[in-house]
């Protein structure tokens, strides 16, 4: 196949390992951007391939779609990403790495003590409640949920 006929979507599902339905559905999410040839089919650039596997890397980090997006929004559509490209990228990723690692190590060295707390915002809970701190928001697991609690 030529380069300039682009990859159709069972190729793409093929070269990156996701179904098609994925990728269709990375496509409503403005992830990646095909055209159609003259028969209506879908045809996407090869920087694609590299598109998709950074969201597949990019979500296993914990990345969310939206933040995925808005990385991807930097990379050049047009052409498939250099390694600068990449190297800008993940230097703007390190501190959201940083900041999930810190998370995580306090969650695992918490843990044993969130063990049978129930709604985790008790006097006692050292991970989300230190010093009964969530009892001037009022009643509830109030940070259980918080977008940056995890």
């Amino acid at each position: 196949m030529a380069v300039s006929e682009g990859l159709s979507i069972g190729a793409l599902a093929k070269r990156t390992g996701l179904a098609v339905s994925a990728i269709r559905y990375y496509e409503t999410q403005g992830l990646i951007t095909p055209w159609r040839n003259a028969g209506g089919q879908r045809r996407y650039q090869r920087a694609d391939l590299r598109r998709l596997s950074f969201v597949m890397i990019a979500q296993q980090l914990g990345l969310t779609l939206p933040e995925i997006r808005d990385v991807l929004a930097g990379l050049p559509g047009e052409r498939t990403p250099t390694p600068a490209d990449w190297t800008r990228i993940s230097k703007g990723l390190r501190d959201r790495l940083d900041h999930r690692i810190a998370t995580l190590r306090r969650l695992r060295d918490n843990l044993d003590g969130c063990i049978g707390c129930g709604c985790l915002s008790l006097p006692n809970c050292a991970l989300y409640n230190p010093q009964d701190s969530a009892a001037k928001e009022g009643p509830g697991p109030r940070r259980v949920m918080a977008a940056d609690s995890f």
